[in-house]
């Protein structure tokens, strides 16, 4: 089992890399191939991945990519105010075939997933965007084995005993220093072709410790909706993984966030 999550880990990290250099047109429809898998994992969940209802959220995370490539809608708002009425519609005229419920999962996994990851294309495509998408991955993925490793040296106060046991206070610090200080390493090794100065790479770490630090709370969401419904993984889709929620769980609340700190602080 150890075996198999190392070398699926090694696959997902080449991938990466391949995806992000490549950057443009391929990282872009790569997202969005990645965020109807995690939709349809999601929407498996509610019994609904299969249903006109999902297809409505699909639609919505095609049209969502193709306007972040070709920018056809002024305003965001239309496509999202338009989801939600046609999902309305939906839920009307085939009623009582769907609970309100269902309803909100459809608009919920559209966001959740599809939107919010949609954010390392959007990191690709800033000034520096080539290195700075790669914080995702230090601060979601990095964070999550610093957190392991230093819970299993030190942990002794469980964060949250009831969503996830196995989780520690001690760990949680050593995953958020662990993401600022792989943070810093990096961008002190890349300064010169990122053009950062000193105070940059500062503004990066405490970027990285924040992001890391809410990275958790995406790991803990997507246990939390397993718990609700008693569920052990999202997917089989990646060998001693899981689903692409199951791996990419942190990253989706990461993401946007890394964004906005970056295009803002920067």
């Amino acid at each position: 089992m150890f075996k198999t999550r190392l070398l699926s880990g090694i696959v997902l990290v080449i991938l990466a890399l391949f995806l992000i250099i490549s950057g443009h047109e391929i990282l872009l429809f790569a997202t969005l191939a990645i965020s109807c898998i995690g939709m349809f994992e999601l929407y498996r969940v509610f019994k609904m991945e299969k249903t006109v209802l999902a297809g409505v959220g699909y639609l919505a995370a095609i049209v969502y990519y193709c306007n972040l490539q070709w920018k056809f809608l002024p305003d965001l708002m239309i496509l999202f105010m338009a989801f939600l009425i046609l999902l309305m519609f939906v839920f009307v005229f085939a009623y009582p075939k769907f609970h309100a419920d269902q309803v909100m999962a459809a608009f919920f996994g559209f966001f959740y997933v599809a939107v919010m990851l949609s954010y390392v294309y959007q990191i690709r495509t800033l000034e520096r965007g080539l290195y700075l998408a790669f914080l995702v991955f230090l601060c979601s993925w990095g964070c999550d084995t610093c957190a392991y490793c230093v819970g299993m040296m030190i942990g002794k106060h469980k964060m949250s005993p009831k969503l996830s046991p196995k989780k520690s206070v001690e760990g949680a610090v050593g995953g958020v220093a662990g993401a600022a200080l792989l943070t810093a390493l990096y961008c002190f090794i890349f300064r010169s072709p990122m053009h950062l100065e000193r105070g940059e790479i500062v503004i990066l770490a405490v970027i990285a410790a924040i992001a890391g630090l809410i990275s958790m709370v995406g790991d803990l969401t997507a246990s939390a909706i397993k718990r609700n419904y008693d569920i052990k993984d999202y997917g089989k889709l990646i060998p001693g993984h899981g689903g692409i929620l199951d791996r990419f769980d942190s990253m989706i609340i990461t993401a946007p966030i890394i964004y906005f700190l970056a295009l803002h602080m920067l």
